[in-house]
């Protein structure tokens, strides 16, 4: 990749960002698709936010990704945003757009794509979500949109899994999802079968060998266990799931979809399922 007077800028906005693997795919993108955009991680403070984002459009970037912890806090400071952003609450991607940016949401449309390349339908399933942040509204909503017979939100601040399911409740216009804590657990995995998500960070680095639950019957009761946490490659949550018998998913997939519909909304340029192969390819290799 050569940088030159015409480069176009983009990156990733959080606090931390030193785990991402955000360059990589979008780097590698611009490589495959020849255009001339360099991608670039941007550790922001918290009370840098504002300065950054309106610093972003001042130096002509063309646009951010956000992650962790600001993919709500970022919305006061953008110029539009987009209906499905909206329903969700979170915004993960900034588009550049005259006088600002406009904000999207491609965690939900990128877990979409994830879940059909690994096969798994929600349709009529019940299920389990932990944690109750900007990802797990993406999941939430995705669920409604797929048809998902119901979900249950299980977080440690119990009040925020009840604002989440009272959000998506009037979304619904029906009682479509419940809140719980951890401590109902038990009682709450003596039934079905679950697909749970595991959207918490626990069991990122430096918190690899951690899960947010470790009760071996609560894994008796799940039926697929997706994890988006994406490094380790297999967390603690995904070793327990595939040690009690269920399929284990990590978020590489979410994570190079998301990125890829990211790319698609900067540049107006589809990429290939060959494209997308070739990036997953490299994530997994690194």
């Amino acid at each position: 990749m050569e940088i030159n007077g015409t480069t176009r800028v983009c990156g990733l906005i959080g606090h931390p960002v030193e785990h991402t693997a955000s360059p990589l795919i979008h780097n590698t993108l611009s490589l495959l698709t020849g255009e001339n955009i360099a991608y670039a991680a941007f550790h922001v403070e918290p009370q840098h936010l504002e300065t950054a984002i309106r610093g972003a459009y001042g130096l002509n970037l063309l646009g951010l990704n956000v992650t962790i912890p600001y993919k709500q806090a970022v919305i006061p400071y953008l110029t539009q945003i987009d209906e499905a952003a909206k329903q969700v609450g979170a915004v993960n991607t900034l588009v550049r757009m005259e006088g600002g940016f406009k904000g999207y949401n491609t965690d939900l449309p990128g877990l979409g794509r994830a879940l059909s390349y690994d096969g798994v339908s929600v349709t009529g399933e019940d299920v389990l979500v932990l944690g109750a942040g900007g990802v797990s509204r993406a999941v939430v909503m995705l669920m409604l949109q797929l048809g998902a017979a119901g979900v249950t939100i299980c977080n440690r601040s119990r009040d925020r899994a009840q604002e989440l399911a009272d959000t998506a409740n009037r979304t619904a216009g029906r009682t479509f999802c419940r809140a719980t804590g951890y401590e109902e657990l038990p009682d709450l995995c003596a039934g079905e079968k679950r697909i749970v998500f595991q959207t918490t960070s626990v069991g990122m680095s430096p918190k690899e060998g951690e899960a947010p639950v470790t009760d071996p019957a609560f894994y008796q009761q799940v039926k697929v266990g997706y994890d988006l946490i994406f490094r380790p490659a297999q967390t603690e949550f995904m070793r327990l799931c595939r040690q009690a018998g269920a399929q284990a998913f990590n978020g590489y997939r979410m994570l190079l979809f998301q990125g890829i519909i990211a790319y698609e909304l900067w540049t107006g340029r589809a990429i290939t399922d060959e494209e997308a192969a070739k990036v997953l390819r490299k994530l997994e290799e690194n």
